[in-house]
C-alpha cells in the first residue's frame, strides 16, 4: 500500500509539472486546467481511483495555504478594505447559504436542514484562479484586495455555518439564538487567539535565531493557530488568518533576512506543490462521486446541478451591488471616505465567484451516518452538486472571466496605480541611500574611519543613486555588493531599512513597494554576511 501511494503520489507530481507547463503556454490558470485534467484521468479505464480523505485537506492541507496568503496580505490595504471584505466573508456567505437552502428546499425538495448544509458547503468562493486572472489582467489594486481578502475570511464563516448545519441533521432540532451566540464566541475567541499564536511564534524565532529552525516554526505556525480551536468547535480559519497578518505587520523588525530569503522560497515551492495536487485530486475524485449516483436519474441529476448552480452564481451578483452601494448612501461618511466604485467594479467581483477544494473537502466530511445510526440523507446527491457547482463556476466562469474583464474596460486598469508605485519606489530609494550617505558621515566623524574607506563607500551609494534614478531593473540589484568594510556596510543597510520602514509606518510607502525594497536590502545584507563567512 505504501509503495503504490508513493506510486500515485510521483505521478501526482508529473500530471502537476506536465500541466504547469501548458498552463503558462497557453496563458491560463493552472487551477482550471488541473482539475480538467484530474475528471479527464478519472474516467480513464484501468486507472486506480484516488480518493481525498477530507481531513487531511481541513487539518493539513487548509492551513498552511491560509497562512501563507494572510503573511503575503498588506495589514493597512486588509484594514482599509475590511468593511467590503467582511460583507461578503460574512454577509455574502451567509445569504448564499439562506438562498440555496431555500432553493432547493422549494425546488428541488430537500429539507431545509439538508438545504442548509449543502449552502454552507458551496457559499465560499476560492480566489486562487480569480486572482492569478485579475493580476494578469492588471485589474485595480483595490480590487484584488478584496478578492484576496475574502478569500482569506470566508471559509471560516463558511465552515461554521456548515457544522451547525451537521448538528441540526444529526439531531434533528436547531436553535437560531444558541447558534448566533455560539458564532459570537467562535469569532472573538478566534481572533484572540490569532493574535497570542502570531505573537508567541514571533518572539520563539527570534529567541532561535536560526533561520532553518525559524522555518520549521513558521510551517508550525498555521496548525498551531487552527487546531485548537478546530477541536474545540470552531473553524480556525479565522485564529490563522489573525496569525499570518500579525505577522506581516509585526515581522520585520523580528525575522532576520537570511530567514526571510530562504522562507520566501520554502513557501512559494510548498504552497504551488499544496495548490497543485489538491486541484489535481479535485478533480480525480469524479470517478468516486458517480459511482455513488447509480438511484438517481439523469434528468434528476442535471436539473438539481443547473438548479444550485444558479442559485450560486446569481445569489453572488445580488448580494454585492447593495452590499457596495447602500452603506454609502445611508451613511455619507462611508461615501466621503470611500466615494462609490463604478459598476464595473462590483460585476467583476460578483463574477469571481469561483469554488474551490474547501467546499469539496466539507462535503466529503460529512458523516455516513447520522446519530441514530441512519444514513445521512442525500449525502451522496450532497456530493455531486458540490462537485457540479465547482465545475462550473471554476472552469466555466474561470475560462470567462479574462473576456468579461475586456468587456467591461477593466483590463490594465491597475496601469497607472503600477506607474505610481513605481514613482513611490523611485523616491523611497533616494531617501533610503541619502539616510545611508547621513549615517555614513556621522560614523565616519564618529570613528575616524579612514578617508578610503569613506570614499569607496560614498562613491558606491552614489552610484546607486544615478543608477536608480535611471530606472533600473529589480534584477539588476543587488550585485556585485561586496565592498571591504563590511561592517560601515551593514550599518548603511540597516540605516536604509530603518528609513524605509519609517515611510512604511507613516503610510507613505505601499506595502508591496516595501516588501521589494525589503528583499532588496535582504539580498545586500545576505550577500555580506556570505562574504564574512567565507573570509
Amino acid at each position: 500500500m505504501i509503495i503504490r501511494e508513493i506510486q500515485i503520489l510521483l505521478l501526482l507530481l508529473v500530471a502537476l509539472a506536465a500541466v504547469g507547463v501548458v498552463a503558462k503556454r497557453a496563458n491560463l490558470p493552472p487551477a482550471i486546467l488541473l482539475v480538467l485534467t484530474g475528471v479527464l484521468l478519472a474516467l480513464v479505464p484501468g486507472l486506480p481511483a484516488v480518493r481525498l480523505a477530507p481531513e487531511l485537506v481541513l487539518l493539513l492541507v487548509l492551513p498552511p495555504l491560509i497562512y501563507s496568503s494572510a503573511v503575503a496580505m498588506s495589514w493597512r490595504e486588509f484594514r482599509f478594505s475590511l468593511r467590503p471584505i467582511a460583507l461578503l466573508a460574512i454577509g455574502c456567505v451567509v445569504f448564499t447559504t439562506v438562498a440555496a437552502a431555500a432553493a432547493t428546499h422549494w425546488l428541488l425538495g430537500f429539507s431545509w436542514p439538508i438545504g442548509f448544509v449543502l449552502g454552507a458547503i458551496v457559499s465560499p468562493p476560492d480566489a486562487v484562479a480569480p486572482l492569478s486572472i485579475a493580476r494578469r489582467m492588471q485589474l485595480p489594486k483595490r480590487i484584488l484586495v478584496i478578492l484576496e481578502g475574502e478569500g482569506l475570511a470566508n471559509d471560516a464563516t463558511a465552515l461554521i455555518l456548515y457544522r451547525f448545519a451537521i448538528v441540526a441533521v444529526s439531531a434533528g432540532a436547531f436553535s437560531f439564538g444558541k447558534a448566533t451566540g455560539e458564532f459570537a464566541v467562535i469569532l472573538g475567541g478566534e481572533l484572540l487567539w490569532g493574535i497570542a499564536v502570531g505573537w508567541l511564534m514571533l518572539r520563539l524565532r527570534r529567541w532561535v535565531a536560526d533561520a532553518q529552525i525559524e522555518i520549521v516554526l513558521s510551517l508550525l505556525t498555521p496548525y498551531v493557530a487552527y487546531w485548537p480551536p478546530e477541536h474545540l468547535g470552531g473553524s480556525g480559519v479565522l485564529a490563522t488568518v489573525v496569525a499570518g497578518l500579525y505577522v506581516s505587520w509585526n515581522g520585520f523588525g523580528m525575522i532576520s533576512a537570511a530567514t526571510r530569503l530562504q522562507g520566501v522560497f520554502f513557501w512559494d515551492v510548498l504552497v504551488y506543490l499544496i495548490e497543485g495536487i489538491v486541484f489535481l485530486m479535485t478533480g480525480l475524485q469524479a470517478r468516486t462521486l458517480i459511482a455513488g449516483l447509480g438511484s438517481y436519474s439523469l434528468s434528476v441529476l442535471a436539473s438539481s446541478a443547473a438548479v444550485v448552480s444558479v442559485v450560486v452564481i446569481l445569489a453572488r451578483f445580488m448580494w454585492i451591488f447593495p452590499a457596495t452601494y447602500l452603506p454609502r448612501w445611508l451613511i455619507p461618511a462611508i461615501a466621503r471616505k470611500d466615494p462609490s466604485p463604478p459598476w464595473q467594479w462590483p460585476f467583476v467581483l460578483g463574477f469571481t465567484g469561483v469554488r474551490g477544494i474547501v467546499s469539496l473537502a466539507a462535503a466529503l466530511a460529512i458523516p455516513f451516518t447520522i446519530h441514530d445510526g441512519r444514513p445521512f440523507p442525500d449525502r451522496d446527491l450532497i456530493l455531486f452538486l458540490t462537485f457540479s457547482v465547482i465545475l462550473v463556476t471554476l472552469v466555466g466562469q474561470g475560462l470567462m472571466l479574462p473576456a468579461v474583464i475586456r468587456v467591461l474596460g477593466l483590463a490594465n486598469a491597475g496601469e497607472r496605480e503600477l506607474r505610481t508605485a513605481r514613482a513611490e519606489e523611485r523616491l523611497a530609494r533616494r531617501d533610503a541611500i541619502d539616510s545611508a550617505l547621513e549615517r555614513l558621515e556621522r560614523l565616519a566623524t564618529e570613528r575616524g574611519l579612514p578617508e578610503g574607506v569613506v570614499q569607496r563607500l560614498r562613491t558606491k551609494h552614489r552610484e546607486r543613486l544615478r543608477h536608480f534614478e535611471r530606472g533600473p531593473e529589480p534584477e539588476e540589484i543587488g550585485r556585485d555588493l561586496t565592498a571591504p568594510a563590511d561592517e560601515i556596510e551593514l550599518l548603511l543597510i540597516a540605516a536604509e531599512r530603518e528609513r524605509i520602514n519609517e515611510l512604511y509606518r507613516q503610510g507613505t510607502l505601499k506595502d508591496e513597494v516595501r516588501r521589494r525594497l525589503e528583499r532588496e536590502l535582504d539580498l545586500r545584507e545576505a550577500n555580506l554576511a556570505s562574504h564574512q563567512h567565507e573570509e
